[in-house]
């Protein structure tokens, strides 16, 4: 009879703890880094952004609570702020010195390590989706321009014409640049959105979207589907997404040096991501980044006067934010 109680007893714990495990989640996102001010972002605006990021971890929650793998939701995710025009990706983003609208995004695996990317693109509502298809259904990591278009017609991805992704302040901001009427700044390059996941069954995955930088030319290309510059993910080490002048990143392998730093130094996922910040500060770059490792441990480092943030967890604990005296 004791010992009928006593696995009785132990069966109860061992499920309550497996349980337990199992509904671990984790969600952080970004949407750009770069010089913001109170005064200039009036509280609707700031109101709206705070709106499209709640939206965006609302989604991904109740996704994981489903039992969404973390592919997926990284996904889902990209795709609530690649349809929005307030970011520099997807409906918002920039235009190039030609007046067009070229889109980068790469996704990137934690637990197999695959990835995919696509670069250079214009007609691809999101981005993001071509990535993962390029991960899933081909034999390569990252396709560029029409090649891109032509695989993602095969895949059965939305395609649209090139001003879809027309928004009259992005517009704006190329003829000011072509005009000469003011100098390039942060703002230039910034809105690029991210996500990394760690979902309940403890795998990670990590994903970027960008529509690049203002009055680029002769298709330039930045960090953002360069895996191991922009985006990287490991479940022995982290998940990382970036955001910020992609051609610092790029030189720094920023995504990759983060995890190396986890892997090689044992830093925590959030030392290894403010040692890569100061490192990208002394380049004079400039730009943040969002990481998670398996534990659930998060990182939101930046190095400007803001970065549109937030994470949610398992546990209740949930944060949005943009500027930097924000906790």
């Amino acid at each position: 009879m004791k010992q009928n109680l006593v696995l009785f007893f132990l069966t109860l714990i061992f499920t309550a703890t497996t349980t337990f495990a199992q509904e671990k989640y984790v969600i952080v996102i970004h949407g750009g880094a770069g010089v913001m001010s109170r005064d200039k972002m009036n509280e609707e605006l700031r109101a709206e952004y705070k709106a499209k990021l709640d939206e965006a971890l609302t989604l991904g929650e109740q996704l994981l609570k489903d039992g969404a793998d973390a592919t997926d939701v990284v996904v889902k995710v990209i795709n609530v702020m690649e349809d929005s025009p307030l970011f520099n990706a997807g409906k918002g983003a920039v235009f190039t010195h030609d007046g067009f609208n070229e889109l980068d995004a790469s996704i990137m695996e934690g637990k197999t390590m695959n990835a995919g990317a696509v670069s250079g693109v214009r007609d691809i509502k999101n981005p993001i989706c071509a990535a993962r298809a390029v991960m899933e259904n081909s034999e390569h990591v990252m396709l560029s321009g029409t090649g891109a278009s032509e695989f993602a017609k095969l895949q059965g991805l939305e395609i649209v014409p090139n001003k879809y992704f027309y928004t009259e302040r992005r517009y704006e901001s190329l003829q000011q640049l072509l005009k000469k009427e003011r100098e390039r700044t942060s703002k230039d390059n910034m809105g690029t959105v991210g996500c990394v996941v760690l979902d309940t069954k403890g795998n990670l995955c990590a994903g970027t979207s960008t529509g690049g930088m203002t009055n680029k030319k002769y298709g330039r290309i930045g960090d953002s589907p360069i895996i191991g510059a922009g985006t990287y993910a490991n479940n022995k080490t982290c998940a990382v997404s970036c955001t910020g002048h992609g051609e610092y990143y790029i030189r720094l392998g920023f995504a990759r040096d983060i995890s190396a730093l986890v892997e090689y130094k044992n830093l925590s996922v959030d030392d290894a991501c403010r040692a890569e910040i100061d490192k990208l500060s002394k380049m004079g770059g400039t730009g943040g980044v969002i990481g998670l490792d398996a534990k659930g441990n998060i990182a939101m480092e930046f190095n400007t006067s803001g970065m549109f943030r937030g994470y949610i967890k398992s546990t209740g604990e949930k944060d949005i934010a943009i500027f930097n005296d924000e906790n």
